[in-house]
């Protein structure tokens, strides 16, 4: 779906705007505490924009690690075709259509 391009920066373009506005209104100090580590004074702001950022690029990258898959997949898969319709054209002569009738 090429033509969904738009729509989905559109999208993100709102969400990363609204995540923006909620981290920067929230800009209390605050403790971060992880077991036993801990740390004080760290804006609200940051922390929420780290999470948002550390999520993104923890589910990103796996997906893009997919969509990298899939095309190298498709790639090889379309060699293929076209590898078998040389083929089948070099065993017809070169004349006409594959598969249609002489």
């Amino acid at each position: 779906m090429k033509g969904s391009g738009g729509l989905k920066s559109l999208f993100v373009a709102v969400l990363a705007s609204a995540l923006t506005v909620f981290a920067v209104q929230n800009h209390t100090a605050v403790t971060i505490r992880v077991l036993v580590w801990q740390l004080a004074g760290m804006s609200l702001a940051a922390v929420i924009l780290l999470s948002a950022a550390a999520g993104i690029v923890l589910v990103g990258v796996p997906l893009w690690i997919d969509r990298w898959r899939l095309r190298t997949r498709l790639r090889a898969l379309e060699a293929k075709v076209v590898a078998a319709a040389d083929t089948a054209r070099a065993d017809h002569g070169g004349v006409g259509d594959v598969g249609a009738p002489p």
